[in-house]
């Protein structure tokens, strides 16, 4: 029994390493297509909120109290072995809030604000390795099996654009930001107001495991570089409260500045931040981070058959 156990083994390896290499390598165009659904969390790296610390880009300014839900779908096709590309739209809601931290004087600012965020990017996508459904091949009544790697890695770069429209919550309403200009954008001998359409370049990886023929479940990180540093309405100086409160009104103007007043000697008579101070970081541009839970569906391709 024992020997013939050891001939199927035998027979079985011939077979894969004999037969099966066009197999292997042409298997992939059986998984052409994929649509996939996500659900999970954004968060905002930015002036607003952060740690307890003066603020610093990237993670090291991570906070899990500006944690905001989001969602995603997008369309893949594989055109070769280990490359995909993928179009992808996301929504979500990006939180910042000076409350959340305590250094002091970000927390004396006391400014704050909430975004929808709508974007949408093209990847390219690397597969580090394949993720097949189960095993490839068993000779019947052999116990030895081969088997394929049902967890696969994955790694991405992209090129993106989205929308974003920052609103502070005031007298029990919330206000867009924008077009009060709170830093002066738009008055005489000041800059532009900034455009809320801007280009992202999605930076990421995750991890995907086939649970049956055509559905996998993965799990996915990702880092947004941007070059916008008005995603939370702040970038540079305060600008002059009461000119702000002339040309754009009470709203403006208080919204621009609800400083605590812990720092007596930042202010003047009227308890707002003195113009030309600082108010933001124009030095480090905003970013966003998506950590998403997702379902694919790979797409029937009956046009293809493997040739042995």
């Amino acid at each position: 029994m024992m020997a013939h156990n050891i001939i199927k083994s035998i027979a079985l390896f011939a077979f894969i390493f004999t037969c099966s290499p066009e197999a292997f390598s042409q298997r992939w165009k059986k998984y052409r297509q994929e649509v996939m659904f996500g659900i999970g969390a954004t968060n905002f790296l930015g002036e607003l909120g952060g740690r307890n610390s003066v603020g610093r880009p990237f993670l090291v300014d991570f906070d899990a109290a500006a944690t905001r839900p989001a969602v995603q779908a997008g369309y893949l096709y594989k055109f070769a072995r280990h490359s995909k590309v993928r179009a992808n739209l996301a929504w979500g809601v990006l939180r910042g809030d000076d409350q959340f931290t305590e250094e002091p004087f970000r927390n004396n600012r006391n400014l704050h604000f909430r975004s929808h965020l709508l974007e949408f990017s093209g990847k390219y996508e690397f597969m580090f390795n394949q993720d097949y459904y189960g095993n490839r091949y068993r000779i019947k009544g052999a116990k030895t099996r081969f088997y394929s790697f049902n967890t696969s890695f994955y790694g991405f770069v992209g090129l993106g654009g989205f929308y974003f429209n920052p609103q502070a919550f005031y007298n029990g309403s919330w206000v867009n930001l924008q077009p009060l200009g709170t830093e002066g954008q738009g008055l005489p001998d000041e800059p532009k107001k900034y455009s809320r359409f801007n280009i992202a370049i999605p930076i990421g990886g995750g991890v995907r495991y086939a649970f049956s023929e055509r559905w996998r479940l993965g799990l996915e990180l990702s880092h947004r570089i941007t070059f916008t540093d008005y995603i939370d309405d702040v970038s540079t100086n305060y600008y002059d409260n009461d000119k702000l409160r002339k040309y754009r009104g009470d709203v403006a103007a208080n919204i621009a500045d609800p400083n605590k007043g812990q720092f007596p000697g930042q202010l003047n008579e009227d308890g707002k931040s003195r113009a030309g101070i600082q108010r933001g970081n124009p030095n480090n541009n905003d970013s966003y981070m998506f950590l998403m839970v997702n379902i694919y569906y790979i797409l029937p391709n009956k046009a293809y058959r493997f040739k042995f």
